[in-house]
């Protein structure tokens, strides 16, 4: 898919903010590649193929050896140079990767492995990082990185043919029964979780149905189909209406707050040709 020109302005937004970490690519001289949100170097990468970009694009190519500079050979990502590799960044990173079209290389691959070798006792995935303390609730793994795990898993071979992430799956269609936050860093399902947010990158109703409407077991749960019904119930006219955003990204006509979005809504048509 090509950049629609309606669309440059916001590319050209986006570009604007590629030196302001002090590197090229949205990103420090030291390779601190998730810093800068939303004009981070991976949120960035996935704006411009949200907008259309090619992943042969130059920019992107050089986006993808950036990240392939610091891959670990267990297939961790180490995003940020100091302290120690989370799997919510590795799950980040290989999410990006799978989606500028490097799932069938090795080391995304053992990146992949990696994630099937570490799940878990619910199934999904967690870091041993308290930022709000300890209780029951961080007994549970962290929702947002097993949701953009499942999301790299979908472009592999993997999809539908490994009972691990149907395990995963379970857990993330059991929290929106449970609906409380959980995990180390507390995901819940409140009012800010209903509201439909793009692009899709944090925890909401359309990522969570997004992602999960690739999966046979979810497909069939009625748990996802209430989720998926509550989705469909806020378009207007057929469309998605984009009811949270990053302030920052207000002048990006793409995804502006309270409007429909046409890449939103052609996600959205993703999930209904998902459920055919």
């Amino acid at each position: 898919m090509a950049i629609d020109s309606k669309y440059q302005d916001d590319v050209d937004i986006i570009l604007s903010h590629r030196h302001d970490l002090g590197a090229d690519y949205w990103t420090t001289p030291d390779k601190r590649l998730g810093k800068g949100s939303p004009f981070s170097c991976i949120d960035s990468a996935l704006m411009l193929l949200e907008l259309g970009m090619e992943t042969t694009d130059p920019i992107l190519e050089a986006v993808a050896d950036l990240f392939f500079s610091v891959w670990q050979k267990d297939g961790r990502f180490k995003i940020t140079p100091s302290g120690g590799i989370l799997p919510c960044h590795t799950a980040y990173a290989v999410n990006l990767m799978c989606r500028l079209g490097y799932v069938k290389d090795e080391r995304i691959q053992t990146t992949l492995s990696y994630f099937l070798d570490t799940p878990w006792n619910d199934g999904g995935w967690r870091c041993n990082k308290f930022s709000f303390g300890r209780g029951p609730e961080t007994e549970y793994s962290n929702p947002l990185p097993t949701l953009n795990i499942l999301d790299a898993f979908r472009h592999s071979t993997f999809v539908n043919n490994e009972p691990k992430l149907d395990k995963a799956l379970e857990f993330l269609l059991s929290h929106w029964t449970i609906r409380k936050p959980i995990g180390p860093c507390q995901y819940g399902m409140g009012s800010r979780f209903m509201q439909v947010e793009y692009p899709l990158w944090y925890y909401n109703l359309f990522q969570y149905v997004y992602v999960l409407s690739f999966y046979d077991k979810a497909k069939n749960d009625e748990r996802f189909l209430e989720a998926f019904r509550t989705l469909q119930n806020k378009l207007v006219n057929g469309m998605v209406i984009v009811e949270r955003n990053v302030p920052k990204l207000a002048n990006l006509t793409f995804c502006k707050k309270g409007q429909p979005s046409e890449l939103a809504t052609k996600r959205y048509h993703e999930i209904l040709a998902n459920l055919s």
